[in-house]
């Protein structure tokens, strides 16, 4: 099995294994997801199946969309509730205060990013440094967010819409509106409605993965791989050309019918048989292989 699905992982599980139990249902010994998502998060976790996940950095770091719950007056060293609490305040704001704050993070900002992520320092993960008790000093990353919508607050908590760059924390975002507010803030909730093209409404549950498994008809929740990559350009090259590709072989653009500029291009067989990325030169003239499809993986 080749292609894509997406998962609305559950709460309280890594993507790590959200992945494991998802290619388990399916069948497939080879898998990997496009973005990690915390443990207490839920959403949309796009996993590359089998031959796909070769070109899973290939996929667009598009914006994302997330849905929150805010706790303000509780601060902890995760930045969410599962964490250690470190400081309680009472909270003395109100919604205008909060939306007023929020809107401050409109458009580009920079973040510290949290103790508690996948971030590599000299080869060791944030997180494991984190739960030795060890934290040093982290760069701040440029973030952008498009749009931020606070609501629903009910004197101690209250929900938030966001949707931002890639590579944003949700739980560092939420933890500086409380710190512009003096109360503090974690997250106690957190779902990623849209990412890499795809929305939660499309998700699978796990649940939903194994049903459709057993009435045989999970196939059509499998995404091609070129759909998937469909931003790219495409060209059909002849069936010489195509052994050649399949083969790691550059191939001439002048002898393929296409105004060529200096990017990647979704190449095809003359019967529309999808044989990876290829890489456009004009001043060499050629059509490198970027990553070639191989759908046994």
């Amino acid at each position: 099995m080749t292609g894509i699905i997406c998962l609305n992982k559950p709460q309280n599980i890594s993507s790590f294994l959200a992945v494991k139990k998802a290619s388990r249902l399916l069948g497939v010994k080879k898998a990997g997801h496009t973005g990690t998502l915390d443990p207490l998060a839920t959403g949309v976790l796009v996993i590359m199946l089998g031959g796909g996940t070769r070109f899973i950095d290939f996929l667009p770091e598009s914006e994302k969309s997330y849905t929150a719950r805010v706790l303000l007056g509780t601060r902890t060293d995760t930045l969410d509730i599962t964490g250690n609490v470190l400081e309680e305040k009472d909270v003395h704001v109100t919604e205008n205060e909060i939306i007023k704050v929020c809107e401050g993070f409109l458009g580009e900002t920079m973040q510290i990013p949290p103790m508690f992520s996948a971030i590599q320092k000299d080869g060791v993960r944030l997180y494991d440094l984190a739960r030795k008790g060890i934290e040093i000093e982290r760069t701040p990353r440029k973030i952008n967010i498009k749009e931020i919508t606070a609501y629903n607050f009910d004197g101690k908590s209250f929900s938030l819409d966001v949707t931002c760059s890639a590579g944003t924390y949700i739980r560092s975002l939420a933890s500086d509106i409380g710190e512009f507010l003096g109360t503090g803030a974690c997250l106690t909730s957190l779902c990623r409605t849209k990412a890499n093209g795809f929305s939660v409404d499309c998700a699978l549950t796990l649940e939903e993965i194994e049903e459709h498994k057993i009435k045989g008809d999970i196939e059509k929740y499998i995404i091609p791989v070129e759909k998937a990559l469909s931003f790219y350009g495409a060209v059909t090259v002849s069936s010489a050309q195509s052994v050649r590709f399949r083969n790691g072989g550059e191939l001439d653009i002048r002898r393929i019918h296409n105004n060529f500029e200096n990017k990647l291009y979704r190449v095809f067989s003359p019967d529309n048989q999808f044989l990876g990325l290829g890489e456009a030169d004009t001043e060499r003239g050629i059509l490198k292989p970027k990553r070639v499809f191989v759908s046994s993986e």
